[in-house]
């Protein structure tokens, strides 16, 4: 019989998968704070077309802004620990459906179950 669990893929920090990481996190960074401006734009400009000032859109734009500050918070977070983080440490990159074979007789144990899969610059180097 075959079933579906999920496998854990590890990443090995690398020099070269290091500045990965920090390029993709200042990528997302600079487009969260796009997405700050275009929204401080939008807002000024619903509030002309309105002529009335609306505390409603105000909240929900403010809402939104503050909700991509944090995202950029988290991520700058995450480019200190990067820079902390040694290099050949194992970082979770992310979980992925994996089928196994199961059969009558075969010990069934989390360790049978749990897979991890080892990336070393792009190239999968073990499968725990």
């Amino acid at each position: 019989m075959k079933i579906l669990h999920t496998v854990t893929v590890k990443q090995v920090l690398t020099e070269k998968s290091k500045q990965s990481l920090l390029n993709k996190y200042e990528q997302r960074k600079f487009q969260l704070k796009k997405e700050c401006d275009h929204l401080k734009f939008e807002l000024k400009k619903q509030q002309k077309t309105l002529k009335v000032p609306s505390q409603k859109l105000q909240l929900h734009f403010d809402k939104e802004i503050e909700e991509r500050l944090e995202k950029i918070k988290v991520l700058d977070f995450q480019v200190e620990q990067l820079h902390i983080l040694p290099l050949g440490s194992e970082l979770k990159e992310r979980e992925v459906q994996g089928i196994i074979e199961v059969s009558i007789g075969d010990t069934w144990s989390e360790e049978t179950l749990s897979k991890t899969i080892i990336v070393k610059d792009g190239t999968i180097t073990e499968i725990r």
